[in-house]
């Protein structure tokens, strides 16, 4: 069979795509979790921080939260509706550590939880800091060595 042939058929097999209604609700659901952060962020403000002073916090309970949902099995089925809605917000990282921790703590805590935990979310931390770490040279470079 030829490739294009093959590509085709591949075509017609395939199951056409909803694109809008993924992006409708990867909208709604990352709206959604926008909505659960800022209403920590002005429960704390209610509370007399400042907007500098609940960032940490804010992110905190954020993560707090994404991971308890995994925890408790809801996470996997917003992901499944809200795709990159949910895994996009910070929620989504929890999630990519707490998932792989909880999957392989029977193999022990050492060669199950310990080695999988950042089995997805280890690259992006490492390519992130790469990127960062490129981004400040850059700047240091087109600053002459200022701050």
């Amino acid at each position: 069979m030829e490739p294009k042939e093959y590509r085709q058929r591949v075509r017609r097999m395939e199951q056409p795509r909803p694109v809008a209604r993924n992006a409708l609700w990867a909208f709604v659901v990352g709206g959604l979790i926008c909505v659960v952060g800022q209403g920590v962020q002005s429960g704390l403000m209610s509370l007399g921080y400042d907007q500098e002073s609940v960032k940490a916090p804010v992110s905190i309970i954020l993560v707090f939260l994404g991971s308890l949902a995994t925890a408790l099995g809801l996470y996997d089925r917003l992901a499944k509706l809200g795709g990159m809605g949910a895994n996009l917000p910070i929620t989504g990282f929890a999630n990519s550590v707490v998932a792989p921790a909880m999957e392989f703590k029977q193999e022990g805590p050492i060669m199950g939880t310990g080695a999988r935990i950042f089995q997805v979310a280890g690259p992006v931390i490492a390519y992130g800091l790469l990127t960062a770490f490129v981004v400040g040279l850059v700047r240091f470079a087109i600053s002459g060595g200022k701050p």
